[in-house]
């Protein structure tokens, strides 16, 4: 016999909850944006800290314990992240990339699927320009979220672009999906 699980209110009412993560040892952005159709609004929008002194392994569990405190409490149903991007420092790479691996962890226990997109892609999403710089994502992130001013410090407005990159993203994936030939 088949069980049926009911969906979540959130589902049933045609909101989205999203989650977008900007990842990093020293400092989280973390943004929780809320899309029914095309209206976007601004739920949570912050950073998690670690001392620069703590050892990394301390670090990355005060990460996955911040982010584990958020999925409980705001319980999105979906969920993004800054793919990882270095061009000259391989050390600061290695550790984004371990604190990539802990958020990504966190999200997977919360029963979250991780969409990735690379720096550009969110830029091109947030602003329709890959090649933004942070003053512009950050104003149309206010602008988008309709804030009186941009989300400070700027890892906490990476993570709400990444979140909006994510939101309006995923309809556009599926509608394509849908109807393959379209627009070719």
């Amino acid at each position: 016999m088949e069980t049926k699980t009911a969906e979540p209110a959130q589902a049933q009412s045609g909101l989205r909850v999203a989650l977008g993560i900007d990842p990093g040892t020293a400092i989280v952005g973390y943004a929780i944006v809320t899309a029914r159709g095309s209206t976007l609004s601004m739920v949570a929008c912050d950073v998690i800290t670690t001392p620069a002194g703590m050892p990394l392994a301390q670090r990355l569990q005060q990460i996955y314990r911040g982010l584990s405190e958020i999925i409980a409490q705001y319980q999105p149903n979906e969920a993004a992240m800054e793919e990882l991007f270095f061009a000259k420092n391989a050390r600061t790479a290695l550790s984004v990339g371990h604190a990539r691996g802990v958020a990504m962890l966190a999200m997977a226990n919360g029963g979250l699927t991780v969409a990735e997109y690379t720096p550009r892609q969110i830029k091109q999403a947030v602003t329709g320009y890959g090649s933004a710089d942070k003053v512009q994502v950050g104003e149309m992130v206010r602008i988008l979220l309709n804030l009186r001013a941009v989300p400070r410090p700027d890892d906490a407005a990476d993570a709400a672009a990444v979140a909006i990159c994510h939101l309006n993203t995923v309809p556009l994936l599926r509608e394509r999906s849908a109807n393959p030939w379209e627009g070719r």
